[in-house]
């Protein structure tokens, strides 16, 4: 037993939309087709949000709503939400204030944080601090996207990539030996250039200009970014691994964020786990901060209470990590 409070995942809800982009439908958009985007990310077919003023905070509640009716909980008793996100519904106000109004949490305060890809781990280690504090006892994070908003349909490099999703956990605390146990986080803001957006904001503010130049979509150096992924996804995991004195048979489960499938092959190999790793993208593509919880979502009647998981992602920023986490509950009993 541990004399001291940890964080716990109680509980995953999650929702992707019912619309459906092919690879097909791709390939009647740009110069490209079903077995060059399979071969080359692994994606067969991605989620669309539809409906004019529709954003992430639709996708935020349902995911929520689920996990308050598999978790029973009373949305009055929820004292935080936080929103991990880069396509918010707005400017301002946040995200999660829309989410927790929305879905009766009429007791949390509320913020919205941004770490890209990596978001859900960040935000996960916002959250377990939270609980570590004693001073909070029910946490919601939401973590998701709405990426079709921001990919442009006339780039063949980039718009195969992404899909829209959200999912958010119940964080709880607890004083066994599960949970939240280690965190491994990083951020280098050399990576400004190689993945950004470059118009919207106050640098470059909205204008007819950046409009036509096309400035307000997901812009990607890919082969950059890919080799960075790769390496610093692994390394992040790596070191989690030898610093906690885990050996590959101690591992259950690494769940890596779903960016491109030679990447999640790659990262798995440095490893040496490639039969226990998630995957989901050929579903659902890069839903940045939602690939893990997706994961966690889809896979959650095969955990068991006390597997080991490596969580890893890599987003813009550049933002990196890796969270070692032990599993708090059977999930078919969920």
């Amino acid at each position: 037993m541990m004399d001291k409070i940890n964080a716990i995942i109680t509980g995953i809800g999650g929702y992707v939309p019912e619309d459906v982009i092919t690879n097909e439908d791709i390939s009647k958009m740009v110069d490209t087709s079903d077995e060059w985007i399979t071969s080359r990310v692994g994606i067969k077919e991605r989620r669309i949000l539809q409906g004019e003023g529709v954003g992430l905070s639709f996708m935020g509640t349902k995911a929520v709503e689920e996990l308050f009716a598999k978790t029973n909980t009373n949305p009055e008793d929820v004292q935080l939400v936080l929103c991990a996100t880069t396509t918010p519904d707005y400017a301002f106000p946040t995200t999660a204030s829309m989410i927790a109004y929305s879905t009766g949490c009429k007791n949390a305060f509320t913020f919205d944080m941004q770490a890209a890809c990596a978001g859900f781990i960040h935000a996960l280690e916002v959250a377990a601090n939270f609980i570590r504090s004693g001073r909070y006892s029910k946490i919601v994070v939401v973590s998701g996207d709405k990426m079709t908003s921001i990919t442009d349909y006339t780039d063949r490099t980039t718009c195969p990539l992404f899909g829209d999703g959200c999912g958010a956990v119940l964080i709880e605390p607890t004083t066994e030996e599960l949970g939240i146990l280690d965190a491994n986080l990083h951020t280098d803001g050399s990576g400004l250039e190689h993945l950004h957006m470059k118009g919207g904001g106050s640098a470059y503010p909205s204008s007819h200009e950046t409009v036509d130049k096309r400035m307000h979509y997901v812009y990607q150096d890919g082969q950059y970014v890919f080799k960075h992924a790769v390496t610093l996804m692994a390394d992040a995991s790596i070191e989690i691994v030898e610093r906690n004195r885990l050996t590959r048979d101690d591992i259950d489960w690494i769940v890596p964020h779903q960016a491109n499938l030679r990447i999640i092959d790659a990262v798995a190999r440095r490893m040496g786990v490639k039969e226990k790793v998630m995957i989901n993208i050929q579903k659902y593509g890069n839903t940045s901060a939602a690939t893990i919880p997706l994961c966690l979502w889809e896979y959650e009647d095969k955990l068991k209470k006390g597997d080991t998981m490596i969580l890893t992602a890599f987003g813009a920023g550049f933002s990196w990590g890796a969270v070692y986490l032990k599993w708090a509950y059977d999930g078919k009993k969920a």
